[in-house]
């Protein structure tokens, strides 16, 4: 029997109230999964288990590989490595017992300061769609359901559950579209619908985006699922193309089913937290609302038994149907190998003075409130649990010759998580016992104790400043804190981190600032340090992979994904584009989002898309443009040869650009990414690359004519950042 035909008859065979439970959200016996479709047992359909997340595998009271955040994976420009990443994903997944990862996240980063950019890719749709197939891929591989989200435009946590984004069509297709076309392309068996309106309609009503596109046009034949809690009226939601609800049962702001516990939380929700949270109140579940629905014939039952189809082919898809769900055995250490080389080619080395990399011998003065921590992530559904950590001052402390002083100087950075104030009844992680019986490791930590409730005030210097003194080097680590449901308050490092740089910076012969955030921040002393290492939040191996890059045993392969620049520089400086007013955030900066908006109006950012440096000197040369050979029609190849002129091995990712024909009354980006590939190049070597760019490429979206490729000259600019071309071709279309 055809897959389809046994799909069919499953469907066939259904009652109507046992096809609306199958695509409603339930508890889930164990308490494990964060959604839960609890299956049919007369017809031997098996439950069907949903876990969070982007960053690893969260399940209540469990460990799991804690990733790097996926917008370090971008930062590696490298589809082969994301996918890789997909897969152990995807097999951590498998081996928890779950049938679905709701990952990859892949909304644009329009807003520098989102509360969950660290859970994307990029500012660019290019580079985002790129990272998002490829993840998918690798997910799905592992016969786990991949759920890219939030469909679509999700760009901001502030009023998430309520804002409209009001965006034009052809941004929409350049832009916020691409990444979930891309996704649905590599086999995504599930998409998420976003909290968000888009025009005025909820993304879970929304017909023409859920079933006109995302159905019709793309020919995604799997299923929508709501984000928690992300629906109103069911009946209007089934009809528009969502297929299924979650989390299908009320809950209490404590997490816990309603009536099972106190309904009252322990601490009221802040007002900015809560607004970025759902009303659980108004929520329909399709289980009670769609037989009714049926019946009045409100709702054809055709498609509920779609609906129902959905979710039953991808299961069957996925292996789950047959019952063969045995959990393979997962290789922890290959798995913890792929966080280590995400960490460090996704690290990004902003700024260099010779400073970097260190000599073994040095004796390093260790500064800063993240020292004794791995920064894992930020707050919210992507919290991860580590099955082990290494932090900055084990990995240095491991790593070094010379003696390594550590005095932080700073309080620690408290982080905060929407689960502070919603309890982890929705599947929140809590503490594990790791059994880690590692020694402490006595470093001559001099530092007074600071009282961390006091950040405002409460910073001693004194032995940091001393300690930078008596050292070679002095090495700031530093971290910024987000959680979903809540977008950073600016661009700035919390606390009084940037004074405590400033004055190590004054006392020491060379800083190193090591940053773990979420995405850009502001720089002012960045002309007083020496180099800057950017880390994203690099999981549980962050002392490791900090140690390996600081001391050269691999160089920084990263490259920004997002543009660094003032929070006042870029488009969302506007109160209108962000956080919106009157319930609506409008989008006519158009398809000037990012290094696009710098670029048409001429800005200088503080370092620009594109922009890393490495321990090695690459120079470019050799280059062509092959059109016949582009790999579809209307594409193109490029090939270039680059060599490493340095005494050292290193890793170039070679960027690709094209600039388009100016054309009377149409604004077009100055020039838009095309492609990259990342590339090892030995000392005293060459490595010839080849990139493949699509037709899309070349094209813009017409909102009457579709895909459109303007005649005239492009230029494809090939190089190291989105600022920095080393060699120029033309092509006619």
């Amino acid at each position: 029997m055809t897959e389809d035909a046994a799909v069919r008859r499953l469907v066939e065979a259904l009652t109507l109230e046992e096809a609306a439970r199958l695509v409603s959200g339930t508890t889930d016996p164990t308490g494990r999964a964060t959604g839960y479709l609890a299956g049919v047992d007369r017809l031997e359909v098996p439950p069907l288990c949903l876990v969070d997340g982007p960053l690893g595998v969260r399940i209540p009271g469990e460990s799991a590989t804690a990733f790097p955040a996926p917008i370090a994976l971008a930062a590696t420009f490298d589809a082969e490595l994301a996918r890789e990443h997909g897969v152990a994903l995807g097999r951590e997944t498998r081996a928890a017992g779950a049938d679905a990862l709701l990952a990859p996240g892949t909304n644009l980063i329009r807003v520098p300061q989102g509360g969950r950019n660290f859970e994307y890719f990029a500012e660019d749709p290019v580079l985002s769609a790129a990272t998002a197939a490829s993840v998918v891929e690798g997910i799905e591989s592992a016969d786990v359901i991949a759920t890219p989200k939030h469909y679509v435009a999700n760009s901001q946590e502030t009023n998430r559950a309520t804002v409209s984004a009001e965006v034009d069509e052809r941004a929409l297709r350049e832009l916020y579209l691409p990444s979930f076309r891309a996704a649905v392309a590599a086999g995504a068996g599930s998409v998420m619908s976003a909290y968000n309106r888009v025009n005025g309609t909820r993304m879970s009503d929304h017909r023409r985006l859920l079933t006109d596109v995302l159905k019709d046009e793309w020919g995604f034949d799997g299923y929508v699922v709501s984000d928690w809690y992300g629906t109103e009226g069911a009946v209007d939601a089934a009809a528009a193309g969502l297929d299924v609800e979650m989390p299908g049962v009320p809950m209490t702001s404590e997490g816990e089913e309603s009536g099972n516990g106190d309904d009252e939380a322990d601490d009221p929700i802040p007002p900015e937290i809560a607004r970025g949270m759902p009303d659980q109140e108004t929520c329909e579940p399709f289980d009670e609302a769609l037989p009714a629905a049926v019946r009045d014939g409100s709702l054809p039952r055709e498609r509920l038994d779609d609906m129902a189809a959905r979710v039953l082919r991808t299961m069957d898809r996925a292996g789950v149907l047959d019952g063969d769900r045995s959990e393979p055995d997962v290789d922890t250490d290959a798995n913890r190998r792929t966080a280590v080389e995400v960490a460090t080619r996704g690290s990004v080395l902003l700024k260099n003075d010779d400073a970097l990399p260190l000599s073994t011998d040095a004796d390093v003065a260790l500064v800063g409130p993240a020292v004794d921590e791995a920064v894992l992530g930020g707050g919210g559904s992507s919290e991860t649990t580590p099955e082990t950590s290494t932090t900055p001052r084990e990995g240095l402390v491991a790593r070094a010759d010379g003696n390594v002083t550590v005095a932080p100087g700073h309080p620690p950075v408290e982080g905060i998580s929407m689960f502070d104030f919603l309890g982890d009844g929705e599947g929140s992680a809590g503490p594990v016992d790791t059994d880690d019986t590692t020694d402490p490791v006595d470093t001559g930590d001099t530092t007074d104790p600071v009282d961390a409730a006091d950040e405002g005030s409460a910073v001693d210097v004194d032995a940091a400043i001393a300690a930078a003194e008596a050292a070679d080097v002095a090495v700031v680590v530093v971290r910024d804190t987000t959680t979903e449901a809540l977008d950073r308050d600016g661009l700035g490092l919390p606390g009084r981190q940037d004074e405590l740089i400033e004055a190590v910076a004054a006392a020491a012969d060379r800083t190193v600032v090591a940053i773990a955030a979420s995405g850009p921040v502001e720089l002012p002393w960045r002309d007083a340090v020496d180099a800057v290492l950017f880390n994203w939040y690099p999981g549980q191996v962050h002392g490791d992979a900090l140690a390996a890059l600081l001391y050269g045993d691999v160089d920084p392969g990263g490259r920004l994904p997002v543009t660094f620049a003032p929070a006042s520089a870029y488009p969302t400086a506007d109160r209108r584009r962000f956080p919106g007013v009157d319930g609506r955030v409008s989008h006519d900066e158009g398809v000037f989002v990012g290094y696009r908006w710098f670029d048409a109006r001429d800005l200088e950012p503080t370092y620009p898309f594109g922009h890393g440096r490495s321990y090695a000197e690459f120079e470019y040369r050799d280059a062509a443009l092959d059109v016949a050979t582009g790999g579809d029609a209307g594409g193109a190849a490029v090939t270039v040869t680059v060599e490493n002129v340095a005494d050292r091995d290193g890793r170039e990712v070679v960027q690709t650009y094209v600039r388009p024909p100016r054309v009377a009354g149409v604004e077009r980006p100055v020039r838009e990414f095309a492609g990259a590939e990342s590339v090892a190049v030995a000392a005293g070597e060459t490595e010839t690359v080849t990139i493949r760019l699509d037709e899309l490429a070349f094209s813009r979206y017409d909102p009457e004519e579709g895909w459109t490729v303007d005649p005239g000259e492009y230029v494809v600019e090939v190089g190291r950042s989105s600022r920095d071309a080393r060699i120029e071709l033309t092509v006619e279309r």
